[in-house]
């Protein structure tokens, strides 16, 4: 082999060199991306994690008040703002697309619905909050309360046994129009082992 590399011309090495240092710099930079991909997951696993510190105290003592399960609180957080990064949640502070009243604080921003079985997409008004802990205050509050036209709609959410069965009471009571609403925030909170937060 290197015989046949001093036989060649001096423009045909040059070339040779050239594809040789080509080559490892295609490796050098696919190590790269795939060793920047690996941080970037970390990185977002990090995030999802730092906005599951950030509600949880809130949401255990929401829990201990008002006897709606911290799991389900925080499962319907993360499920509903994507942990924190929707526009309405990152900007607005609205974590669970909670509609604004006549007189609250407001933005229109679009939104999607499961309606005779598929998806559309509408624009809604969605109200504002000062903070996070506003929003799971807010919503925790309509599970207690209810509807102004059902105040018992969420009573079997408080009633339920284990957040199982609280997120199938919750999606019985029309809480969410997507069929798999209930799996979702299982395992959601199976994933995250957000039950360990249950009181």
């Amino acid at each position: 082999m290197l015989k046949k590399y001093k036989k060649l011309s001096k423009k045909m090495k040059k070339n040779l060199q050239v594809v040789i240092v080509l080559i490892c710099l295609g490796f050098i930079s696919f190590y790269s991306i795939s060793h920047l991909y690996d941080n970037v997951a970390e990185t977002r696993l990090d995030t999802k994690q730092e906005f599951i510190t950030s509600i949880k105290k809130e949401a255990i003592y929401l829990n201990r008040r008002y006897h709606v399960p911290a799991s389900i609180i925080m499962a319907q957080a993360i499920l509903e703002s994507d942990f924190g990064r929707s526009e309405l949640a990152s900007k607005y502070h609205n974590l669970f697309g909670v509609k604004a009243g006549v007189f609250e604080p407001k933005v229109k921003l679009a939104t999607k619905e499961y309606i005779n079985d598929t998806w559309i997409t509408s624009y809604e008004n969605f109200r504002v909050y000062k903070n996070w802990n506003q929003s799971l205050k807010e919503h925790t509050k309509l599970i207690v309360n209810g509807t102004s036209w059902n105040k018992e709609q969420y009573r079997k959410v408080i009633e339920a046994r284990n957040y199982k069965e609280a997120a199938v009471a919750l999606y019985n009571a029309g809480y969410a129009t997507d069929p798999n609403y209930a799996y979702k925030l299982i395992e959601i909170i199976e994933e995250y082992q957000l039950y360990e937060n249950d009181i």
